[in-house]
């Protein structure tokens, strides 16, 4: 699973006013890694440890494929999460909750992350550790350093795995993880673990790929730097009355959860968390489905990972692992096919709206336009794409 934790990458790199290397892709790869060895020498690291690092470095093919077929984030929620959730996986989280416990206890304490949040990245990034990755991974950040779609975002993670590799913490030959560059059981970049890495059980190292104390610690303190709000909810299953004002939907709209209590929003298991919390009305497959109270701290997650399916799974996968029972599939209309998603994109491109790329994933862009239409049109707008609003279109 990628996750994508690169936003903050993004940002470092344009601070540090080298864009002139966001043009640094594509063509030969010998002038390529010219370039890349002439800017590790400029950023202080001796040209022998340049030399010996980039040794062999080389393009990988198998990298560039996996990056192009992601087809897994074109499910629905509900497919997406009943895939990802078993219940030999909710019984190993319980096990590594008691196993890890004096870890778990450390990290809420410190940085106020729930255990079962940390609980549910573990398992849908490496399935606890068991699944890390084969990729090497100083050639998949070289690869997609290269490739001239995101050379920003991977080009400074090339740097910090030097950095790493000079204090004794990476290979440039054995080092491996996910395609995207991540390493260890939570699967983290090279930059986060240099400048954010955790020493969790104390042997003086940061080891993500055997040290499951030291993953979490680290996973949990990049979520705090993330904006992560102590010892607050994220997600919780709501019902949801039918005469409800749909358009009040969508993770751009909040509410106190007192408002939406008065507007007959229920729990569906326990009770509403704090009156005076905002929250959002998330309706993954629109009114017809499943629907959730959003938090602040669930939009945390998508720093972690773009991806609006895998948010939702990892945010209801860690209620599920806190104690909360299956959600409540509902009968949503059907999804869309690519084909159709694609189309309904183009029609929505063509009456102004910003849809982003045509690529026949439901994502936040085309969601807005799909709920702008649905209130001009008429329609139920619970932002979920449906053969009635295509057919106005």
């Amino acid at each position: 699973m990628k996750s994508i934790k690169l936003l903050l990458a993004a940002t470092l790199f344009c601070a540090s006013g080298s864009l002139a290397t966001a043009n640094s892709c594509g063509g030969s790869f010998s002038s390529f890694m010219a370039g890349v060895k002439q800017e590790a020498i400029s950023k202080g690291h001796s040209k022998g440890s340049v030399d010996k690092f980039f040794r062999n470095a080389a393009i990988s093919k198998k990298v560039l494929r996996a990056d192009r077929s992601q087809g897994v984030f074109r499910l629905t929620f509900s497919a997406f999460a009943q895939r990802a959730i078993s219940a030999s996986r909710l019984k190993r989280g319980l096990q590594n909750h008691k196993k890890y416990a004096s870890t778990f206890k450390k990290v809420q304490r410190t940085y106020g992350v729930d255990p079962a949040v940390m609980l549910a990245f573990w398992a849908l990034e490496t399935d606890y550790g068991a699944f890390q990755g084969s990729f090497n991974t100083l050639n998949a950040l070289i690869t997609l350093s290269h490739d001239c779609r995101r050379p920003e975002l991977f080009r400074p993670q090339i740097f910090a795995a030097l950095s790493l590799y000079e204090r004794g913490d990476f290979s440039p030959t054995k080092t491996t993880g996910a395609w995207a560059g991540e390493i260890g059981m939570v699967q983290m970049l090279p930059e986060d673990i240099l400048h954010r890495g955790v020493d969790g059980d104390g042997d003086g190292k940061v080891r993500l790929k055997t040290s499951a104390p030291d993953a979490l610690m680290t996973g949990a303190r990049l979520l705090s730097e993330l904006g992560w709000r102590k010892n607050e909810p994220w997600l919780i299953e709501v019902s949801v009355p039918k005469s409800l004002n749909w358009s009040k939907s969508g993770l751009d709209k909040t509410m106190a959860v007192s408002k939406w209590a008065k507007a007959g929003v229920k729990a569906r298991h326990g009770g509403l968390p704090a009156s005076s919390l905002q929250a959002s009305l998330l309706l993954p497959e629109g009114r017809k489905g499943p629907a959730f109270l959003a938090m602040p701290n669930y939009k945390v997650y998508f720093e972690w990972n773009k991806s609006f399916v895998y948010v939702t799974t990892a945010a209801y996968l860690a209620t599920r692992l806190a104690g909360a029972p299956r959600f409540t599939p509902g009968k949503p209309d059907p999804s869309f096919s690519d084909k159709n998603m694609r189309l309904l994109q183009k029609r929505l491109a063509k009456r102004g709206h910003d849809v982003g790329k045509i690529d026949g994933i439901l994502g936040a862009k085309t969601r807005a336009a799909v709920q702008k239409e649905q209130m001009q049109l008429g329609l139920p707008a619970d932002a979920w794409p449906t053969a009635a609003l295509l057919n106005k279109l």
